[in-house]
């Protein structure tokens, strides 16, 4: 039993020991990117094109909410097949509505789709260049002071964010 626990203690010892030899960075990812042209150049244009094709959403729902309104004024004018039929044009203008917004704004939407194509080499320049600084200078981790909650301190001399930004030729 008393080797069990003398065993035991020992192994906490090494690992204590082999846990505090581990060296830690972090980036703060929002300041990167923030110090990318490209990067604030594609954000940009991705607000442009999201005005746009929010500009052509609400055109569209406008046309539904007025063909519904013009429809309920002359409701009691029509006969069963004129009201079931211009209440088929209501509902097939506010689908066609749905159906841009969706397009454009939906989970594989244009604008997700325009994020990604955008981001995804800005991404990967960051990881890699991320990558090659903790692979040289030896960190176990290195963690995003920005989506980071549970950080309330750090010291900003484990912050390689400028180093990050250099690796990739952007200098501050």
């Amino acid at each position: 039993m008393k080797k069990n626990l003398l065993l035991m203690f020992l192994l906490l010892a090494v690992g204590t020991v082999t846990a505090g030899a581990q060296k830690f960075a972090l980036i703060d990812m929002e300041y990167i990117l923030k110090n990318i042209p490209a990067y604030e150049s594609g954000m940009s244009q991705l607000e442009q094109d999201s005005k746009q094709w929010q500009a052509e959403v609400e055109k569209l729902g406008e046309e539904a909410k007025n063909m519904y309104k013009d429809y309920q004024s002359k409701v009691s004018t029509y006969t069963d097949a004129e009201r079931s039929k211009q209440e088929e044009a209501v509902i097939a203008k506010e689908k066609e509505a749905a159906d841009l917004r969706m397009k454009y704004f939906g989970p594989e939407g244009e604008l997700a789709k325009k994020r990604a194509e955008l981001m995804r080499p800005i991404q990967d320049a960051i990881y890699n260049a991320v990558k090659d600084i903790a692979t040289q200078q030896g960190y176990a981790l290195v963690e995003d002071r920005a989506s980071a909650t549970s950080i309330i301190f750090a010291s900003p001399a484990i912050d390689i964010s400028d180093e990050v930004l250099a690796r990739m030729g952007y200098a501050n």
